[in-house]
Parts: structure tokens; sequence; C-alpha cells
């Protein structure tokens, strides 16, 4: 499908996936700065896609793991959603350049707009550790209805206090490494594999990856039924 932009009711206040909206043009300079596309190669690799499976992304910033896949995969039936509307203008911009075909909806993480067992694979990328827990847990329960039995989700986030401490790449030295070890968000990030289970997904054993900011889990949660 072409790349658009849909809009549904988002009058509820959200974090911008660089905390303020001002930084929002910096956001592709952190993705390349903390090579966070080894992390969505990786993620992608997991999901093991099949030809015309829909995939959707929640909490897609400004679209570079969409656009990624997009460009190598044009058998997908890509969609992203975000709450940020300075990021999915963006990222629309950059699928119109790129020439590839993603659909991005405004929207949030835990009320999907989408019908239920209608989605072949949800990515999660560096996006749970911004909510709240009773809002993680919606969200992962909006994850299991709308995948189809058989279906997965591919999540990668921070998994706790200490898990942000990555070994050898001098994290400490950067701002965001020392913000990231006072974090009351990441603290209630712990235990990501039960949260997912507890929705009723059936999780594989995290995996870490190394970021230049730290250790990060990708877990990927299948929907038996």
């Amino acid at each position: 499908m072409d790349a658009t932009t849909a809009h549904s009711d988002t009058d509820r206040p959200y974090l911008p996936g660089m905390g303020k909206d001002i930084l929002i043009p910096f956001y592709d300079v952190v993705h390349r700065v903390f090579r966070v596309g080894r992390l969505h190669a990786e993620m992608v690799r997991r999901a093991e896609l099949e030809p015309g499976q829909r995939v959707l992304d929640i909490g897609c910033g400004t679209g570079n793991l969409l656009l990624a896949l997009g460009a190598r995969r044009p058998d997908l039936d890509l969609a992203g959603i975000d709450p940020d509307p300075k990021a999915l203008a963006r990222a629309t911009r950059k699928a119109r350049r790129a020439g590839v075909a993603v659909r991005f909806d405004r929207g949030f993480a835990d009320t999907l707009p989408y019908p239920d067992g209608s989605v072949d694979r949800v990515f999660s990328s560096l996006m749970l550790h911004h909510l709240d827990p009773p809002v993680k847990d919606a969200t992962l329960a909006e994850v299991r209805r709308v995948l189809r039995p058989g279906g997965a989700l591919v999540l990668a986030d921070f998994d706790g206090h200490g898990q942000g401490h990555g070994r050898g790449h001098g994290h400490r030295r950067l701002p965001f490494g020392r913000r990231m070890e006072v974090s009351q968000r990441l603290r209630e990030n712990a235990g990501i594999a039960d949260r997912i289970a507890a929705a009723g997904l059936v999780p594989d054993e995290p995996a870490p990856f190394e970021l230049r900011v730290g250790t990060v889990a990708i877990v990927r949660a299948a929907r038996r039924s």
C-alpha cells in the first residue's frame, strides 16, 4: 500500500521518542551513533518473516526499522504506529523519498486500531521502557489481541535496573548512559519476559544484545492460539 498517515483519537499525553519534540530532528542521528540498525537487523532475523505477512511496528518513531525492512522485503505488508505526529511526518517523508510502501498510523500501543488476529508479526524496539507499568501490560495484551494464532512479537528493550550497563563501550561517559543508571522507568522495566507471558504470549529465553549505550534484551514471543 502507499505510504500514508492515518489519524485516530490521540488526546492523551505521550513521551516523544527523544524526550522532547524539539529533539526529533536528532532522532536519526542517535539511531546511527548508537548503531540501532544492527539491533533492528537482529530483530528482523528472529522474526522469520514470510512473503505476504502483515507486519506492525509499535512505537515506530521515524520509521527506521520498517524502512530498512521494506527496502529489502517489498513482499511484506508494513505498518507502524506512534503517538508523535512529528515523528510520523518525518517517517512519511522518508518512506516517500525511498519509495518504500509503509502505512504510518497515529495512535497508542495500548489501544491499537487494528482488528483481532490481523497481524502476523509485531516489532517493539526500545519503546516499552517509556511506558508506565499498567500501560506496559495493556500494550502487551493488545499485541496478543492483534496477533494471529501462530504470529509472534519480537521486542527489544532494557530489562530493568542494571541492564543498561554495557561492557566496554564507555557509555558511562555519555549523558544518556548516566541517565539510564538512575532511571525509574528502566527499573520498572524489569522482567520483560514475565510480563509478556502474563499477557498470554509464549516467550523464548531473552537474548542479550550489545548497543553502544548498553545491553538490551531481545525476546521473541509467539501467540499459540
